[in-house]
Order: structure tokens, then C-alpha cells, then sequence
């Protein structure tokens, strides 16, 4: 399956098929010099395979994890490919999770003020999520995403068969976001996910399709997030909040944060779903103080003066955008958490 996205200029495909990593120098252009960008928990096959595709390949590869989303693993990647002798023909290739695709991509867009850019994402995560739009960024003092660029990537793939050696808590982060944007946007994808499920699906590549061509649609409209863009991040205020405070992986924190956006009804349907998918719908131990989790939350980008813009859902398949003080945010984590 190819979901175009159109943006000009910058539009590009995503491929969708199993075993299109293998076909990567047919999709991609990696006839010049590749920068090949990964983490230490990425499959050696994955990188070895793209890399033999390429011309000449250069690797550039950190520790997994958000703590390796710095500015300087970032100039270290810019550092290899001065030294590589890169031009503005060559390009860069992220395989892995949103964390290499992050940082990248943001690479790619400051390196001679930007080169070509492709991404592999090897976790469910990445690829229903951070693999498409041409969101690039690395963290900054604790606060993620503060610094970055809106840098579209050439082309896309996306391998459902690189899934196989994801575990299952790393899948069950992917299944957040899934039913993040299907909540939201696509009540017959949630009804279809509260009927089937996501982990053990044999039409798994069909939800990831759809969840791709939500996301599509949205950047499509809103390329830089001047407003519907920003429904993306319902759950992700007091689930950045969370992440920031705890050792919870960032769709667990999204999940958490998706029930105090939503109404009664709808929080009960959705924590069902969570509860399936293996995803929190509460703390093991004490919840986080309130006042550490919006502090957090609210030193978030999305935060505007004294007030920042939340994602709340009355109903499956409608959102609505409410701008909320450190106040309101507080009771909101209190009545679910509290």
C-alpha cells in the first residue's frame, strides 16, 4: 500500500508492505553517500540491510532510549558527516523508533541548512506516529521537543514484518497512539479496536494503514500545527507531564493521560481499551504529585503565556480544543489520579 502525502513541494509516499525494508534501495535514493542513524536496540539485520543498499554508508548509532535525544548526540551526527565529506546531494536514513527518526531528521534539516531525509521506523510507535509529518526535534533541560524543525522526510517505510522483534510493552506504546487518533478522529477504527484488538490482530497492517492515513490527513491540513494539527496531542499535555516525572515509556505516559481529557462515558470505554492493549490506566505505586506533573506539563511548547491548549473528548470520534490553566490541569489529574 503507498498513502501519498500532499504537501507540495515536499510531498512524498509511504509504503506500507511487508518486507519493503528489503526493497529500500528501490523506494529510496541511496545511490550517493547515507548517513544511517539508529540506536543500540535496533536489530542489526535492519541496519546491515539497509546498508548494503547504499552507495557509501556512514553509521551513526547512540543509545536507545529519550535520554540519548540531546543536542549533542545531535552535533555528533552532524560532526560524522563533516567529517564524511557529506554534500547537499547526500542524505540521511533514521531505523529505529521516534527517537532516531527525532533526531534524524533535525539533523537533516540544519545540516547546509538541509538534505534529504528518509525514514525507517522500526517500532509500532514511530510508524502510526513520529515517522509522518516532519516533526524533528531533540530535548532540551529535561523538556522534550524544545528544540527542532519542521523537516519533511523524501519517503517513508513502513515494514509491519520489523514488528516481530518488538516487546510486547514496546508494542502496547504504539497501540496507545493508535487509539489515540482513532478516538478521536475515526469512531469505526475505535469500534473496530474495541472488537478486535491491536496486539495478536492478523489485520494488523490494516490499523496501521488507517492510523497512517489519519495522520496524513491531519498534516495535510495543518502542516505546522496552526490548529487541527493539534489534536495529535490529546493525551500527550499531562502524558509529557508524567513521562517527565517517572520511568514510565512515553505511550504508557500517553495513555495515562488520555482519561482525564475525557468525559465519563467515554474515559470508561477508552480504559477498556488501554486495559486490553496492556497499557496503564493507573499507577502500580502513588501517583505522581500534582503540582511536579504540571509544572513539567506546562513547560510543554504547546504551553501559551499562563495557559496551554488541551484535547478534550465529549464523544468517540469528536474532540474539542479548551485552553487550560495550571489550575484546571490540576483538577483534571486529581479527579482520575487524586
Amino acid at each position: 500500500m503507498i498513502i501519498p502525502v500532499g504537501l507540495g513541494k515536499d510531498s512524498y509516499n509511504i509504503v506500507i508492505e511487508r518486507g519493503a525494508l528489503k526493497r529500500a534501495a528501490e523506494i529510496f535514493d541511496l545511490d550517493r553517500k547515507v548517513m544511517i542513524v539508529t540506536d543500540s536496540q535496533v536489530p542489526v539485520e535492519h541496519y546491515c540491510g539497509l546498508a548494503s543498499a547504499c552507495k557509501v554508508s556512514v553509521a551513526g548509532i547512540f543509545q536507545e532510549g529519550e535520554a540519548s535525544k540531546t543536542p549533542q548526540n545531535f552535533l555528533n551526527i552532524c560532526n560524522k558527516m563533516l567529517k564524511e565529506g557529506f554534500s547537499r546531494r547526500d542524505c540521511v536514513v533514521a531505523v529505529g523508533g521516534g527517537v532516531a527518526g527525532d533526531m534524524a531528521g533535525f539533523a537533516a534539516a540544519c545540516y547546509m541548512r538541509g538534505i534529504d531525509f528518509y525514514n525507517v521506523p522500526t517500532t509500532l510507535l514511530s510508524q502510526v506516529d513520529s515517522s509522518v509529518g516532519g516533526k524533528t526535534a531533540v530535548d532540551l533541560n529535561g523538556v522534550k521537543n524544545i528544540i527542532g524543525a519542521f523537516h519533511q522526510p523524501r519517503g517513508v517505510i513502513i515494514d509491519p514484518d520489523v514488528l516481530k522483534t518488538l516487546s510486547p510493552r514496546q508494542f502496547a506504546c504504539g497501540a496507545a497512539e493508535i487509539i489515540k487518533i482513532a478516538a478521536c478522529m475515526d469512531p469505526e477504527l475505535f469500534e473496530r479496536i474495541e472488537s478486535c484488538g491491536i496486539a495478536g490482530n492478523p489485520d494488523i497492517d490494516e490499523i496501521i494503514a488507517a492510523a497512517v492515513a489519519l495522520k496524513v490527513r491531519v498534516v495535510e491540513e495543518d502542516e505546522r500545527e496552526k490548529g487541527l494539527r493539534k489534536v495529535l496531542n490529546f493525551g500527550h499535555t499531562l502524558g509529557h507531564g508524567i513521562e517527565a516525572v517517572t520511568g514510565l515509556y512515553h505511550g504508557e505516559c500517553v495513555a495515562l493521560g488520555m482519561l482525564p481529557m475525557c468525559s465519563g462515558a467515554v474515559r470508561e470505554r477508552i480504559q477498556e481499551v488501554l486495559k486490553r492493549e496492556n497499557l496503564p490506566v493507573g499507577f502500580f505505586e502513588k501517583a505522581p504529585e500534582p503540582v511536579k506533573v504540571i509544572e513539567a506539563a506546562m513547560h510543554d511548547k504547546k504551553a501559551e503565556g499562563e495557559s496551554i491548549v488541551t484535547v478534550r473528548l465529549d464523544n468517540i470520534g469528536s474532540f474539542r480544543f479548551e485552553a487550560a490553566s495550571e489550575e484546571q490541569l490540576t483538577r483534571d489529574y486529581l479527579e482520575v489520579f487524586g
